[in-house]
């Protein structure tokens, strides 16, 4: 299925050829074997690297052992052409019909062409958005929430059985700050003029509601009365009521998370001590004290011994401390719990989704998880870069544009789910990214998302076209035409785009880089409207030609591959393709 598998299998067997003959040594790695498409397009449809991989155990120059593999490769009758260049690399160009069975394999397997058992079944964790509830998403969450479902979707097909996880913080000073500021709400709701809101509580009109509810429930029973009493209450219905507007702005986005975990929950369980105690155990914190931060006076720091973890000893800059002076943990003595929590789960790969302002906690978790299982569990943290929304090329500064865009619903009921979604992955996750209100929505082929909608809705606007003429339309209708009709030059790149699929699924899951499907549905797009084009410009290559039927069968054939390509891709990143565009 997998063409470049193919071609890695014949150079394998190629390889294995010299050996039997005496003209390479036996025992050579030949399972590191790689084929690629060449940088330049020039050099042929294929690449291997076997000759500067192997060269050095078989005692070969790299661009002799390279010549000496492609002399066997032209032995294959599907290999036209094997030319060795420096410093060692074997260019191939192979014959049409390598490339047309491709699209029989389409035809038949439909959805699951290019899905591969990488997995095995094995349990991952992907842990993303997990923002504070103490209020709405905004578009920097939206982001990150994207690429972490687009990631999930793609582990799944991939053979990796997926665990969609939210962690809420919905302990320490933030919710008490939330609650304070929805206990002010409350007093509103009861008739109280409160005021501007004061500084230092969250001062959004998301919480008037949550306010009036609680108004509603409780009546004024909690006016006047010490913090101690109500907090515990009023920290629970926020969190509550922020939580379930966060689930339905998820929703609206095509989200769903299959766990949500309380860090209170975890705390009040006692999961915190439990953890530190078995690090304990295991030699890994001790009682120290650490050196002032760096570009801090040393005047205005005074040493204090600290409960700390030996970070360093895995691969961290500094050892963490795990508990205050005051005797709270620190954040990260909870998040090392939450973490442990995960791998006692049975999660030995973990996978976050973080903002990038959180890059310098990346390696002192990484060295935690190391740590408490002795390196058998793997954390990977994928940062994503901030969004810089845009309002037709200008700066759209949310705080000052009162009834304009101002949280990720607001932007995805503007735009839509599939505009959204598709634009968080038009660049990769740990580089910025601009999203024009304006842009996003034009109907040009410099929108991408619109380009890749509108090759799907052409394609079925031919198959309607067929169907008036009753000409065969399904996959199943379609997997015998004859392909070999497939010659026009356009055609046949058209059908190599194709015949790419399973190598980028493979590599997009491998490298946990789901923009690479994105990458993958415009260059698909952009080949196939330019066949479009040329049909446009030369009678002889439309799709349905009505004095040739096999001719137009073939080209049906390799629209619906072209098409069941694009719907698996924008599957997997979460967007609808759509039948027609008005």
């Amino acid at each position: 299925m997998n063409a470049f598998d193919d071609l890695a299998d014949r150079i394998r067997a190629a390889l294995e050829g010299l050996v039997r003959d005496g003209r390479l040594p036996p025992g050579l790695p030949l399972d590191s074997v790689l084929v690629e498409p060449p940088r330049e397009a020039a050099h042929g449809e294929a690449a291997t690297n076997a000759a500067l991989l192997l060269a050095k155990p078989a005692g070969l120059r790299p661009l002799d052992l390279a010549r000496c593999l492609a002399e066997a490769l032209r032995a294959d009758p599907e290999v036209v052409e094997a030319t060795a260049a420096p410093p060692g690399f074997v260019n191939l160009r192979l014959a049409p019909d390598f490339w047309r069975r491709r699209l029989r394999d389409v035809l038949a397997l439909g959805f699951d062409y290019g899905r591969v058992d990488l997995g095995k079944g094995r349990p991952v964790d992907v842990e993303y958005c997990s923002a504070n509830p103490t209020g709405p998403l905004h578009v920097g969450h939206g982001r990150g929430t994207v690429f972490g479902d687009a990631l999930a979707n793609l582990l799944a097909y991939t053979g990796w059985k997926v665990t969609r996880e939210y962690y809420v913080n919905d302990a320490g000073a933030q919710i008490e700050t939330l609650a304070r500021s929805v206990h002010l709400r409350y007093r509103e709701a009861l008739g109280e003029a409160i005021g501007p809101i004061p500084e230092g509580l969250y001062p959004g009109e998301y919480l008037v509601p949550v306010g009036r509810a609680l108004a509603e429930s409780e009546g004024p029973r909690w006016l006047g009365r010490p913090e101690p009493e109500w907090m515990p209450l009023f920290a629970r219905r926020a969190v509550e009521a922020m939580l379930e507007r966060i689930k339905d702005d998820l929703a609206a986005l095509g989200v769903h998370h299959d766990v949500f975990r309380s860090e209170r929950a975890l705390v009040e369980a006692g999961e915190v001590e439990a953890a530190l105690a078995f690090m304990e155990q295991k030699g890994l914190l001790y009682t120290g004290t650490l050196p002032p931060p760096k570009g801090k006076p040393v005047e205005d720091w005074e040493p204090a011994p600290q409960l700390l973890f030996r970070a360093t000893a895995y691969g961290d800059d500094t050892d963490r401390p795990l508990k205050r002076s005051t005797g709270h943990w620190t954040y990260f003595a909870a998040d090392v719990a939450y973490h442990m929590d995960k791998w006692r789960r049975g999660f030995d790969r973990m996978i976050d989704v973080w903002g990038a302002d959180h890059a310098g906690y990346v390696k002192r978790l990484q060295a935690a998880v190391a740590a408490f299982s002795d390196g058998a569990a793997t954390l990977e943290i994928r940062l994503c870069q901030l969004v810089n929304l845009l309002d037709g090329g200008k700066p759209l500064k949310m705080s000052k544009r009162a009834g304009r865009i101002v949280t990720l619903r607001d932007v995805v009921d503007e735009v839509g789910k599939d505009v959204f979604r598709f634009m968080m992955l038009t660049r990769r996750n740990d580089a910025p990214l601009d999203f024009d209100l304006v842009e996003v929505t034009q109907q040009s082929k410099d929108n991408p998302v619109f380009y890749v909608q509108y090759a799907h809705a052409r394609i079925r606007s031919v198959f309607r076209h067929a169907a008036e003429q009753a000409l065969p339309r399904t996959a199943a209708e379609l997997v015998d035409a004859p392909l070999a009709r497939l010659e026009d030059p356009a055609e046949l790149a058209l059908v190599r785009a194709v015949a790419a699929w399973p190598r980028t699924v493979k590599a997009a899951a491998e490298q946990s880089e789901p923009h690479r499907i994105a990458f993958y549905l415009q260059d698909l797009a952009a080949q196939f409207h330019a066949l479009w084009t040329r049909g446009k410009e030369v009678p002889d290559l439309r799709f349905l030609v009505a004095e040739d039927r096999p001719l137009t069968l073939a080209r049906l054939a390799l629209l619906e591959a072209v098409r069941t390509v694009l719907a698996t891709g924008l599957a997997l990143i979460g967007v609808t393709p759509v039948e027609e565009l008005h």
